[in-house]
């Protein structure tokens, strides 16, 4: 039996995730040519997408660089805020400022839809790359606690009332330009993750990789660490921006609660329980969170059996359930769905040849 050689697996793989992603348009366009009877499942592929943009982006500078970084939510919020205010339809908008009027700065600005998205990733990203130079010199737990506590005060100032006239306060924005259809979630989508695998697959990406696994030798070979630490925290901080323009366009309305400390933990889990250092298990990890939540919606309903209610069923007992499931996929796979590593169809054959070669008959 002949070894693939590296180029030929890299083909292999390349033609494998190309023929997914046609299928994923496919079915994507069937599901937009019967959008009222598929509506709900529509939604749970463009959160799921939205969900796996921010967890990779989470994952570059969690698992490829090895900086525990908890301000997620922070940074989605200012790209959230930046795209809502820079697509809101100028004719919507005095309904959307009714309390206290909108910034005359602001009242005409308007951009398309992409450029609204990559500047809400460059506010992010210049927030990121301004409270880097002080913090990224913490260690391990600090540092989270530093950039939580950012995403904190990123969330208070935009619900104070001197913001006002720039997020409209405590009210939210509304009316924001929604998503014109799933293909649309999944080009943007697909347009961030490439670019983030191509970071990461770069000589950046190693460098990443290098601090990651011994800072010590790091330095040794001349890698300069704050500025690989510094690199890394604003390239995953811009595409979080960008996964934040795209959760405000799913919602079509948000808020400052809609960016709480809980929607960090959300990502949080999809990275760790994707695995934690993997591009496809972030992907998988964001449809595997965000389906098995709705999934398991009918727990939240009353169960009546032979006229008799069942008590466990009721508002709430879905996490219940939702919790013992992550438990069970944490006891079996302690380093999550992928352990680190990459779906690789090449693995999917190996194990196939293998199986084939222990049945009997099986040739060499």
């Amino acid at each position: 039996m002949n070894k693939l050689n590296f180029k030929e697996k890299t083909n292999i793989n390349l033609l494998m995730y190309l023929a997914i992603i046609v299928v994923s348009v496919t079915i994507l366009i069937f599901l937009d040519m019967n959008k009222f009877q598929y509506n709900y499942v529509i939604s749970i592929i463009e959160k799921s997408l939205v969900y796996a943009v921010v967890a990779l982006s989470m994952n570059i500078v969690t698992g490829f660089t090895g900086l525990f970084s908890l301000g997620q939510a922070g940074f989605m919020a200012l790209g959230a805020y930046t795209t809502a205010i820079l697509t809101i339809p100028i004719a919507s908008r005095p309904n959307v400022y009714y309390m206290n009027g909108i910034l005359p700065a602001l009242e005409n600005a308007i951009v398309p839809i992409p450029v609204a998205l990559i500047l809400g990733g460059v506010v992010a990203g210049v927030f990121a790359a301004l409270i880097g130079i002080p913090i990224l010199r913490l260690k391990s737990d600090y540092l989270a606690i530093a950039t939580l506590g950012f995403s904190e005060i990123i969330r208070a100032v935009i619900a104070s009332p001197m913001m006002d006239k720039i997020t409209n306060g405590s009210y939210g924005l509304k009316s924001i330009p929604g998503f014109k259809s799933s293909l649309e979630c999944f080009a943007y989508s697909l347009i961030c993750i490439v670019i983030m695998i191509l970071i990461i697959n770069s000589s950046t990406g190693r460098d990443f990789k290098a601090v990651r696994e011994d800072e010590i030798a790091a330095r040794a070979v001349g890698i300069n660490l704050f500025k690989t630490k510094e690199l890394s925290f604003v390239v995953s901080s811009f595409f979080t921006g960008i996964g934040g323009g795209l959760l405000a366009m799913f919602m079509r309305s948000i808020d400052s609660k809609t960016f709480q400390i809980t929607l960090t933990y959300d990502i949080l889990l999809i990275v760790v329980l994707g695995g934690i250092g993997s591009i496809t298990g972030s992907i998988v990890g964001a449809f595997f969170v965000t389906a098995g939540k709705e999934l398991l919606r009918f727990f939240d309903e009353p169960l009546i059996i032979g006229g008799v209610q069942i008590p466990l069923f009721k508002p709430g007992f879905r996490m219940v359930i939702f919790s013992i499931l992550l438990m069970i996929v944490v006891l079996f796979f302690r380093k999550g769905l992928l352990g680190g590593k990459e779906l690789s169809f090449n693995k999917l054959m190996k194990v196939r040849r293998k199986k084939n070669l222990d049945e009997p008959g099986g040739n060499a």
